[in-house]
């Protein structure tokens, strides 16, 4: 299993007036994660314009089980489940010190070539291989 976790701490422009993470916000702890995930790939942003791909999001899902508060610390985990024809990653956003779940959800993204906006019905070499790398590391 490929992962990287984050930690969030909720910041005062994040909550609403009923002093809760407001929702839209959640998307937001999902990307830091992703980042961290792709950074452990060796395939961050800059890399993926490098190698002549856009990742766009083409999906994504929430499910909020309990609100995240003002100064609370959470752990958002951001999980690789699929790579080969779509990079699907799944996200668990639990309380950093009691571990209970608050949010879970998830995201899918395609290939786009940059070259002519085309999408790609298969996740280019590139991907293939630094998913691979990371695999061999952990085994």
């Amino acid at each position: 299993m490929i992962y990287a976790d984050a930690q969030v701490k909720i910041p005062f422009h994040d909550i609403d007036i009923m002093e809760i993470a407001w929702h839209g916000h959640y998307v937001k702890y999902f990307e830091i994660a992703r980042c961290e995930l792709l950074n452990k790939l060796d395939y961050d942003h800059l890399r993926m314009r490098d190698s002549g791909y856009a990742w766009p999001v083409i999906d994504m899902h929430l499910r909020y089980a309990k609100p995240a508060s003002y100064n609370q610390i959470l752990n958002v985990r951001a999980v690789l489940k699929e790579w080969e024809h779509r990079l699907k990653i799944d996200y668990i956003i639990t309380d950093a010190q009691s571990g209970k779940r608050l949010t879970r959800g998830h995201t899918v993204q395609v290939a786009v070539r940059m070259s002519d906006s085309e999408m790609c019905f298969a996740s280019p070499q590139i991907l293939l291989d630094k998913v691979a790398r990371i695999e061999g590391e952990t085994s």
